[in-house]
């Protein structure tokens, strides 16, 4: 099946229906990490200790990650308007409830409510790259995606700190649940599933003209199963686990605590350093995603694991530095994790170049369970790690706890790094780069 290049009329379609999507994307992340510059008023508010508090964003990252493989069946079979709609949704009223929650307990279902709504967001924009572009501009079209819904991160840090201290919690947190409300309207009037020259979800080769269906009615244990069963998908996962968690556990939930409690720093000089944060990943992406897209047979070796290696030296460094860290340290630290957003992106290549089209999503989904298992898993453990010091509470937090608390990353470092480095080996042996090793 052939078909023409897309015409000016369809350009100027997917652009708008890929800005709109992406737009809802960046309020996704806003959401996501909203509580990440107010930790403090959420602890005091909630009465909460650490442990309370990292229970905040390990559900929300949770339910997000054990949604995904879901959500990406879904998308599979209904396409991505009405799932992001009804994720847009879902972050409406879970922001309204988290503004007039009068308990621990109810908060905490409002971020898991969130943590669903999230879930449909980011693989409904990858959905519509996938179906609108043609293919060859998708790793491009992937790293922008990330990049622009990382100003989600600033907005969560800036405004929202400064609106909430302005207001009230009720004001700040009603109005992301209002914002929320009209992007589900935008969305479900904006987006569209496929170009309206097809009868199916597609995406257009336009090398070749070739036009792939994407959409499946396979059975889902089979669909599933099959994804999982190639190396390539593993190799993604594992990558997608590896690269991102420590920024995810820094910029969400702990990393504003640490640079004002642990190093002493005031709130405008941590923000200027998470601010550094979005904008190097920002900045890094476009890079990453052209090499990733020009050696394809080298991203774990040359992007992937190098990423990894980098945030976890820089992190020891700091960790190891006699008394409170020197403000560049502190910005080289940001600068080397926000190299992990980027990086993960790259586990999205993985997924979409080893899996044939009918189980695309299905394969994002499980690629996306990575990354956010090992965030929650993350801000566990450092939370955990703080109390069980006795620096769980705001009045208590100290330096010393913080440095013991952030090696807890380490374990996992080295863990996705092997799995990494075992699935490549496995993948390239599948792909007959590799020859398998000969059982004596």
């Amino acid at each position: 099946m052939t078909t023409a290049l897309p015409s000016p009329a369809r350009t100027w379609r997917m652009w708008l229906i890929w800005s709109v999507a992406v737009a809802g994307y960046v309020l996704s992340v806003t959401n996501r990490t909203s509580l990440a510059a107010v930790g403090a008023d959420a602890s005091d508010r909630f009465h909460a200790d650490a442990s309370t508090l990292a229970m905040f964003a390990v559900l929300q990252l949770g339910v997000y990650g054990a949604m995904q493989i879901p959500v990406g069946v879904l998308l599979d079979r209904y396409g991505a308007r009405p799932i992001i709609t009804i994720g847009m949704g879902f972050m409406a009223i879970g922001q309204l409830v988290m503004a007039f929650s009068p308990n621990v307990g109810i908060a905490i279902a409002a971020r898991m409510l969130l943590g669903a709504g999230d879930a449909a967001v980011f693989p409904s924009v990858l959905r519509v790259v996938a179906t609108w572009f043609p293919a060859q501009r998708a790793p491009l079209m992937v790293q922008m995606t990330g990049i622009v819904g990382q100003t989600g991160q600033i907005l969560a840090i800036l405004p929202m700190a400064a609106l909430l201290h302005a207001t009230s919690w009720e004001v700040a947190f009603g109005s992301l649940a209002g914002l929320s409300a009209l992007f589900t309207v935008l969305v479900f009037g904006v987006i569209r599933n496929h170009p309206p020259e097809v009868d199916a979800d597609v995406s257009v080769d336009s090398d070749t003209g070739a036009i792939r269906v994407v959409k499946s009615s396979a059975d889902l244990r089979q669909t599933i199963g099959e994804a999982w069963s190639h190396p390539g998908t593993r190799l993604a996962f594992w990558s997608h686990f590896t690269t991102p968690f420590a920024g995810t556990a820094f910029i969400m939930l702990w990393g504003f605590p640490f640079l004002t409690a642990g190093e002493g720093r005031t709130p405008a000089e941590a923000s200027v350093i998470t601010t550094v944060f979005v904008v190097v990943g920002m900045s890094i992406g476009p890079i990453m995603g052209a090499l990733s897209s020009r050696n394809p047979l080298r991203r774990s070796y040359m992007l992937v694991l190098p990423a990894v290696a980098v945030q976890a030296v820089a992190w020891l460094i700091v960790i190891a530095w006699p008394g409170q860290a020197p403000f560049w340290l502190l910005i080289a630290l940001a600068v080397a994790l926000a190299m992990g957003g980027p990086a993960s992106m790259i586990a999205f290549d993985h997924a979409r170049t080893h899996n044939p089209s009918h189980r695309l999503s299905t394969a994002t989904g499980i690629t996306n369970v990575g990354g956010f298992l090992a965030g929650l898993v993350a801000i566990f453990l450092i939370g955990l790690a703080l109390d069980l010091q006795g620096a769980g509470t705001p009045a208590t937090y100290s330096l010393d706890a913080f440095r013991v608390a952030f090696l807890t990353q380490v374990p996992l470092w080295l863990l996705g790094s092997f799995f990494i480095v075992y699935e490549r080996r496995r993948t390239r042996v599948r792909l007959g780069l590799h020859t398998p090793r000969k059982r004596s």
